[in-house]
């Protein structure tokens, strides 16, 4: 039986992760939300290289929102409208509630080739976690909306840089039961593996 490398240190994939947003969030606050964006476009930049050095590829999510993160901020930075950037998150969660919602309709897990190497389960626990993901990044949408359209600029950034991820985490776990339900046994993946190479 092969083995693969044990992968990035989990501390230095949540530095990687979290590291531009916290940035984000300290330049806001020692500066303004157009010198935060600046740091966080750079910041994001950098974290693409260091996950593309660490892993050898770049993740699709992390990939798709880093180029967001560049048009919009630059866009905010270039005619100095803040609103650019408020827009993105909106927007990205839109685009991932899309392509998984466009995939389910022609009957695939866009999900499944994601984060089929971490874990396995049947095709209905794929569909449903798929279709629970989607509804989850348009509320995540909807609520960016709701927060940048009638909080502070202050409050805005907090909750972007303090409320959606843990948010996200949070649903994260409550799908826990679903993943034990549909979760397929070591011993069966182990036996589909052998006759599909016999």
């Amino acid at each position: 039986m092969s083995t693969e490398g044990a992968g990035p240190n989990p501390r230095i994939k949540l530095l990687i992760d979290l590291g531009p947003l916290v940035l984000f969030f300290a330049a806001f606050r020692f500066f303004d939300l157009f010198v935060a964006t600046g740091v966080l476009m750079v910041t994001i930049t950098i974290a693409l290289a260091a996950s593309w050095k660490i892993e050898g590829k770049l993740p699709i999510m992390p990939l798709v929102t880093a180029v967001f993160v560049l048009i919009f901020g630059g866009l905010t930075l270039w005619l100095q409208n803040d609103t650019f950037i408020k827009i993105k998150p909106t927007i990205i969660y839109l685009l991932f509630a899309t392509i998984l919602g466009v995939g389910l309709l022609r009957g695939r897990s866009m999900l499944q080739p994601l984060l089929g190497s971490a874990m396995q389960l049947e095709d209905e626990g794929w569909h449903k976690l798929t279709a629970r993901w989607a509804f989850f990044f348009v509320f995540q949408a909807v609520l960016n909306e709701l927060v940048w359209r009638n909080s502070s600029e202050s409050q805005w950034v907090t909750w972007k840089a303090f409320g959606a991820i843990p948010l996200t985490f949070v649903f994260m776990l409550t799908q826990m039961g679903l993943l034990q339900k549909y979760q397929i046994p070591e011993e069966e993946e182990e036996e589909s593996e052998g006759q599909s190479e016999g």
